[in-house]
């Protein structure tokens, strides 16, 4: 008798079977993306608003002991009060990154990749939202930074989503997960 062929499919996880295909994209991820961008900003916004009703610029408040002072102050520039005379331009390269992690969002395959995406957006909004409508006039506005930790720089709640943003998307990265959710083939 010649070779018999199996009447069921073979076991899709053994050894040698092709990969899957990569998965579609799923509404749960952007609506992840979207609620952690949101809340985020939420966030921000509501712990400014407290921050300039609250503090006075130049009389931080010990929180922590010294290692967290709620200190007010307006930062016209970048990170570390660096880039004061480009505001204009800061606000131009945020508003681009928001934008972006927006359009790249339909493409969103996992929750590491959605949260990361929403921290970043949210954060870049924040701070959107202060350069545009905030003091001295629209697109020069100073951002409200009012959390200082010892030996560094005064930040907000925006900035922090940021921070994590970057981290988490450097961990995405280093796992080898794609923005679509699939892991790189390692050889």
């Amino acid at each position: 008798m010649g070779d018999v062929e199996p009447t069921e499919p073979a076991d899709e996880s053994s050894a040698g079977s092709p990969p899957s295909p990569p998965p579609t994209r799923s509404w749960k991820w952007i609506g992840l993306f979207g609620g952690v961008g949101a809340v985020i900003l939420l966030l921000d916004q509501i712990t400014k608003a407290l921050a300039l009703a609250h503090l006075t610029p130049g009389e931080p408040v010990n929180v922590i002991g010294s290692l967290l002072k709620f200190n007010l102050i307006r930062n016209p520039g970048a990170a570390f009060s660096l880039g004061t005379g480009y505001t204009p331009y800061i606000s131009a390269v945020q508003i681009i990154v928001a934008i972006g992690v927006v359009y790249l969002s339909r493409r969103l395959g996992s929750a590491g990749w959605a949260v990361a995406f929403g921290l970043l957006f949210g954060g870049a909004v924040g701070n959107i939202i202060d350069r545009i409508f905030r003091e001295p006039s629209a697109f020069h506005g100073h951002v409200v930074d009012f959390l200082q930790t010892p030996h560094w720089a005064i930040f907000n709640v925006a900035d922090m989503a940021v921070t994590s943003a970057a981290i988490l998307l450097v961990i995405q990265t280093l796992r080898g997960v794609k923005l679509d959710g699939t892991r790189e083939q390692r050889k």
